[in-house]
């Protein structure tokens, strides 16, 4: 299996290639040459398959130069039942008769990021190996919130590679901000960046397309990597949960084989979406895919239009990992939905780059509206979801979560679509513990306490064990303290490798 760049067709690399350089050098995103395709009968085998069994079934079909070895050594090594504290990795949970809640958050560092940041590190060492790279690999993260700790937490330690991340400053929770900070590691470092998400995300991308800058790095025996879902190492093993979600919804008969289902997805940077989509491509039974967003409604907006425009007003919301207005994976979708038009692609990158704003054609947005839904709600909706669904079950969700159940109820409230639907949770609620207590209590029982307390809090009223990744930063000293302007990122970077 062979990867080309959305801007160029002409690229093609292994993809041990494209996980270790992780965006084209013309600043494209790697895609697959082609999709494979699974039948049925195997996605019915997959039901008396574990988690490891699964991820190897699909992305093995993907990373053909892998070993079988190889690949199976990268799956054992990042999900274990010490890691997850579930042998099943991301385990379903039946809210009703029609929902079912895809819990992907059960790893280190209680986001759906460690889905795939667990196993990104083994696959980019890896694909070092086999390129026979001597160079070390420096990984450049932005970070809405959740990617970076993360990133930080697979990273940590790993020969041949340093990590440095940069995120919004007064754009996480206390605790995500927390997480990254006290980051242990010898190889790690941090960065707030005075802006938004899309500013640090900006950045990055800006130091990936230096030419003069990178030639700098390559002097000193660096090469540039990135753990964002930009690199298709971060991509893949996305599109394996979904697999696995149909799968326990076949072990556990809530479906039959070759029944549709739906999947709700809490978006910003369109990454998480777009793996179920191609999970789609390859021939799993989904009917709808519905986009939720948060009040940063840039994706809601151009589904239901064809037109992308960032210049709007930037929100900061109580589901600060959606706070984003570029979102780079739709970048791919285009791609595919445009007949793998590159020139296309490319234009529509250059317009959004130059003016904020473009529209896609007659032909593309019909293609893309027969497949996707697109709705968004507000912080009210937000936290009225999670109280809803706490009085109606006892289930409680953190607040991105909430967000995809809010558009979840407006979708079936406007369609009457009784399909059943998996809704990716993509968050432990303890990561956003003072917004979840508003919700369920009100804004008195939070007010005076601290990041410790209120974990204690909502242990108790969820009924639920506190991750000890979480309640443990109560012990840990904040190592990093840097805040940097935008422009100065780069300066950040050369200051952490200490190269002139």
């Amino acid at each position: 299996m062979q990867y080309h760049s959305t801007r160029d067709n002409s690229i093609s690399v292994s993809s041990a290639q494209a996980i270790k350089q992780g965006l084209s050098s013309e600043g494209g995103l790697f895609v697959p040459e082609s999709f494979p395709e699974v039948t049925l009968d195997e996605i019915e085998n997959l039901a008396e398959m574990s988690y490891h069994e699964r991820a190897y079934f699909v992305l093995s079909k993907f990373l053909t130069d892998f070993s079988e070895e190889d690949l199976k050594n990268c799956i054992a090594s990042a999900y274990t039942r010490e890691k997850f504290g579930t042998d099943a990795i991301a385990p379903m949970y039946k809210l009703n008769d029609k929902v079912y809640f895809l819990e992907l958050w059960h790893g280190p560092t209680c986001a759906f990021k460690d889905m795939a940041l667990q196993i990104l590190p083994h696959f980019l060492t890896t694909s070092m190996r086999m390129t026979n790279e001597n160079e070390e690999i420096i990984i450049l993260v932005a970070t809405s919130g959740d990617t970076g700790k993360a990133a930080l937490e697979g990273f940590r330690d790993v020969n041949g590679t340093r990590i440095i991340v940069f995120y919004p400053d007064n754009g996480v929770s206390e605790i995500q901000k927390l997480q990254m900070v006290t980051q242990r590691g010898n190889n790690v470092s941090v960065a707030a960046v005075n802006g938004n998400f899309d500013d640090a995300q900006s950045g990055v991308k800006k130091i990936f397309t230096d030419t003069v800058y990178k030639e700098l790095l390559d002097k000193n025996g660096f090469k540039l990597s990135s753990a964002n879902s930009i690199n298709w190492g971060r991509l893949v093993p996305q599109i394996v949960y979904y697999f696995s979600a149909y799968a326990d919804l076949l072990a556990s008969k809530e479906i039959s084989i070759g029944d549709e289902i739906n999947v709700v997805v809490p978006t910003g940077n369109f990454g998480n979406i777009l793996a179920a989509y191609y999970a789609k491509k390859m021939g799993l039974p989904i009917r709808k895919f519905i986009c939720a967003s948060n009040e940063n409604n840039v994706l809601t907006d151009f589904i239901k239009t064809g037109v992308y425009d960032k210049n709007r007003r930037f929100h900061t919301t109580i589901s600060p990992s959606m706070d984003i207005l570029i979102s780079s994976n739709l970048e791919r979708f285009l791609y595919d939905l445009s007949g793998r038009n590159d020139r296309i692609v490319s234009g529509f990158m250059s317009k959004l780059s130059e003016d904020g704003e473009y529209e896609v054609s007659a032909d593309i947005r019909t293609a893309m509206q027969k497949l996707f839904d697109a709705d968004c709600c507000d912080d009210k909706e937000t936290m009225a979801a999670i109280r809803a669904t706490y009085e109606e079950s006892g289930y409680v969700m953190d607040t991105h979560t909430a967000v995809a159940k809010s558009v979840y109820d407006k979708y079936t409230a406007r369609t009457g679509d009784t399909t059943k639907t998996v809704i990716a949770s993509t968050a432990s609620p303890f990561k956003f513990n003072q917004s979840v207590l508003i919700a369920l209590e009100d804004y008195n029982a939070v007010a005076g306490k601290n990041e410790f307390e209120l974990l204690e809090m909502l242990e108790k009223k969820s009924g639920m064990k506190c991750p000890a990744s979480l309640s443990e930063l109560k012990d840990r000293t904040p190592i990093f303290d840097t805040v940097v302007e935008k422009e100065q990122m780069e300066n950040t970077v050369s200051d952490f490798l200490k190269v002139e």
